[in-house]
């Protein structure tokens, strides 16, 4: 290659670059504000009590995945039963044991099992919604405890700090690609434990073609 085609590829190179900066700034999105996002499947947390009913007394569970803030996906999995007697199989339980059992699910789950979870903050499940739990040893009936997970951003203080949020926030996001839009209504989590990671269902993913790793910009 001569200087000439050397120069005429960085020239080009640079106009690219500056529209996508353009691009990015009349969209109001700015790099440093960029959240990589976690889409997050279906899931079951359990208590111990529940967990020794479902699996056997003195059962615990057995580490899969390491996720952040201490917690795993087990290779545990489970049935949920909804009041239709419609099912799910396999749905994953993440560790460790919680003090309350509780049930994750899309809204797309909850139609199929014909249960009318509520949208609510992970540990919230006053007056949710009841399912059936059915493990290899046992069964139980949730009273409450289903809930659709309100879409939310795990972080660190210091990213809060640099990001200019607290704890508890509801922020908007803006979504890029061919499907783009923004996201209202997002919750911030601020604890030391956490790295950066937005998490939306599998609904909300599959609605605006996102997949795992894939970023979401904080609107200031």
């Amino acid at each position: 290659m001569n200087t000439l085609e050397t120069s005429l590829l960085e020239i080009i190179e640079k106009v690219i670059r500056e529209q996508l900066e353009e691009s990015k700034e009349n969209s109001g999105i700015q790099s440093d504000l960029a959240i990589p996002i976690g889409v997050s499947a279906r899931h079951v947390h359990l208590s111990k009590e529940d967990l020794e009913i479902l699996f056997g007394k003195g059962y615990e569970l057995h580490p899969k995945k390491e996720l952040m803030g201490g917690q795993y996906a087990a290779q545990e999995c489970v049935t949920v039963v909804g009041v239709n007697l419609r099912v799910i199989e396999n749905v994953r339980i993440l560790g460790p044991v919680r003090s309350k059992t509780q049930v994750e699910l899309a809204k797309t789950d909850a139609i199929k099992l014909g249960v009318n979870a509520p949208i609510r903050e992970s540990g919230d499940v006053k007056g949710s919604a009841s399912v059936t739990l059915v493990g290899p040893k046992g069964a139980i009936f949730l009273k409450e405890g289903c809930i659709i997970a309100k879409r939310h951003i795990h972080m660190n203080p210091y990213d809060a700090k640099r990001l200019g949020v607290k704890d508890n926030d509801i922020v908007k996001v803006r979504i890029e690609g061919e499907r783009q839009g923004i996201l209202e209504n997002v919750q911030v989590r601020v604890d030391d434990s956490f790295r950066l990671e937005m998490h939306i269902d599998t609904d909300e993913a599959n609605a605006m073609g996102i997949k795992c790793n894939e970023l979401a910009y904080l609107i200031k």
